[in-house]
């Protein structure tokens, strides 16, 4: 059996559903900003659900999502409190990764509005670079087009730290980015620098056919797939809050973990959830892997 890498869950969300209040456009930066310490609390508890990562709650501090906010000078501050959090939290579960992570320019699911590479690359470089003392891997997440994975990958590996690139694909087809593009074009590009290539922030259904691609790709490969009903027309406009998602009801940890199974039944090696996927899920996914005599790492 294979031994997986179990990464953890959704942070952002589970901030949100726990900060309680209205949610803004800072999304989990908000909560951040309010209540540190809060940040490192969800890392714990996904530590004592079996992940061995903690990946930054820094997926929406970039400088344009902080324009019009108050806070455009504490860009570098936030991050660097992003990193606080993981690190002593993987610290206090005695080991595990700290995962340093970069989420798109502008807006996620939307291609359309990605800079072009001139102004991308410096823009992901300098938050890579800003994230890299105390992690130990960067992950690029939420990628959604070609130019989008070229950018956020030379920027982030500009930083010198080994990079994971996780891109998302339409929750109907997983063969497709969400650009519509070819899933299969990014392995290319995942070859000039990616020491692993991912799927997340989509629906779990969808992951069997994207992972059957990247299985091709030469990599470590795996998924973290969110639990949304589906991506609305109203959080793709400007600024949305997440009161546009709504969660699903079916995805339960037991389901999420038969889901889970038959990813890594296919070749997985790297696991965890994304976005409405708590410690409960990651838990019942550490339960299932074992039992199914995988190992965990």
């Amino acid at each position: 059996m294979s031994v997986i890498t179990l990464m953890d869950g959704g942070m952002g969300q589970e901030l949100i559903h726990r900060a309680g209040g209205a949610p803004t456009p800072l999304w989990a930066t908000q909560v951040m900003i309010d209540t540190p310490d809060l940040v490192g609390a969800v890392h714990d508890d996904f530590f004592a659900a079996g992940a061995r990562m903690a990946k930054t709650n820094s997926y929406a501090v970039h400088r344009d999502r902080l324009v019009g906010t108050g806070y455009e000078d504490r860009f570098a501050a936030l991050l660097r409190t992003s990193v606080d959090q993981a690190v002593a939290s993987r610290d206090r579960a005695g080991g595990g990764l700290a995962a340093g992570c970069l989420g798109p320019l502008r807006a996620s699911y939307r291609p359309d509005l990605h800079p072009p590479a001139e102004e991308a690359i410096p823009l992901y470089a300098e938050v890579a670079q800003i994230l890299t003392p105390g992690c130990d891997l960067l992950i690029c997440e939420t990628v959604a087009s070609l130019d989008h994975a070229r950018s956020v990958l030379k920027g982030a590996s500009s930083a010198g730290l080994p990079v994971w690139l996780s891109l998302t694909v339409m929750d109907t087809d997983g063969t497709r980015l969400r650009s519509g593009e070819p899933l299969a074009a990014v392995q290319e590009i995942a070859q000039g620098g990616a020491q692993a290539i991912l799927v997340n922030c989509s629906a779990p259904e969808a992951i069997p056919a994207a992972l059957q691609i990247l299985s091709h790709a030469s990599l470590p490969f795996g998924a973290y797939a969110n639990g949304f009903e589906r991506i609305t027309p109203e959080f793709l406009l400007d600024k949305p809050t997440v009161e546009s998602l709504s969660a699903r009801r079916d995805l339960t940890p037991e389901i999420y973990a038969d889901h889970v199974l038959r990813w890594a039944d296919i070749g997985a090696t790297l696991i965890g959830g994304c976005c409405e996927v708590g410690p409960a899920h990651i838990a019942a996914v550490a339960q299932s892997l074992t039992a199914a005599g995988y190992k965990l790492e």
